[in-house]
């Protein structure tokens, strides 16, 4: 029983090395992207997106009469106008999918292994530019939450908990996720999904968390999601039910029919972010996502100029 239990303590120490080991290896490579590329385009895209109210102040020929406070207005019989300023720090949030589907990759790495990634290049800008930064991590339910907070230990915190996670469901619930953070959040953010997007049901939530916040969804994707090679009779598991389907991939009416379904779910996908007026990212395991991210800052940044 000792030797089980000392065997026990040697492998989670080795995985915490581990851990450590590629903590520091994504901390290196991470913040060379952010000095290099995207410390300049984050500023320009996000900085100054929020203002906040300071104070009231006595109607001014000029003022926009949008801005003024009826029910201070009618109190002092006089017209009064709010004074907003431009927000000093950003609340970015990181939202995590830790469902079975995210490890899955046939290609360069497993799509949990590219959200990690992709996670610590956004949470060392948001550091980057004295910003605060969050973690959720979800499945078919909130499975960990960090506050926003400022700082290097902070950033490397949420880099070690990405990692180290090991989530309790295996399922992926977005509406859950986004419902959570509607509640928590008291201050309008910049919230990041990081997920597969194998989900449906989740409009009303987006429209709804996108009204207040600055929602961008961070879609990942593996090439054999969309395209099945042609291997004669495979099997293909749901990682979220288990569910074993044996397709037969030598019939080219087989492959035409899930070229045809998955294009359509694309496709319905990009329409839901457009209802819903959200910029997407989209991902591939197979390419470099720091391109692809890259893209979508100067993207952004040109609709603010």
């Amino acid at each position: 029983m000792k030797l089980l239990r000392l065997r026990k303590k040697e492998r989670e120490e080795q995985r915490l090395r581990e851990i450590l080991q590629k903590v520091r290896r994504i901390d290196i490579s991470t913040r060379k992207i952010v000095q290099e590329i995207f410390s300049g385009e984050y500023h320009s895209v996000f900085r100054g997106r929020g203002m906040e109210f300071t104070e009231v102040r006595e109607y001014a020929p000029g003022d926009d009469i949008r801005t003024i406070d009826w029910n201070v207005t009618a109190r002092m019989g006089k017209a009064f106008v709010k004074v907003f300023e431009e927000e000093r720090e950003l609340t970015v949030m990181i939202c995590a999918d830790m469902s079975k589907s995210s490890v899955f990759g046939t290609r360069n790495s497993l799509k949990r292994d590219i959200a990690v990634e992709i996670a610590a290049l956004l949470a060392f800008s948001a550091i980057e530019n004295s910003d605060l930064v969050g973690l959720l991590m979800f499945t078919d339910t909130v499975e960990k939450f960090i506050p926003p907070k400022k700082g290097k230990l902070h950033s490397l915190r949420i880099i070690r908990e990405l990692l180290a996670f090991e989530p309790k469901h295996s399922r992926t619930d977005i509406s859950a996720a986004l419902e959570y953070l509607i509640k928590v959040l008291k201050r309008s953010a910049i919230v990041f999904i990081i997920s597969d997007f194998l989900d449906s049901g989740i409009r009303r939530p987006l429209v709804y968390a996108a009204k207040k916040h600055d929602v961008i969804p961070i879609v990942i994707a593996d090439p054999a999601e969309y395209a099945l090679p042609p291997a004669g009779v495979i099997l293909l598991e749901n990682p979220e039910t288990g569910e074993i389907v044996p397709v037969d991939t030598s019939d080219n009416r087989v492959l035409d029919h899930f070229l045809t379904q998955t294009k359509k779910e694309f496709e319905n996908q990009k329409k839901l972010f457009g209802s819903a007026g959200v910029d997407a990212i989209y991902v591939r395991t197979d390419e470099d996502y720091v391109k692809a991210i890259d893209r979508f800052f100067k993207r952004r940044a040109g609709k603010f100029r």
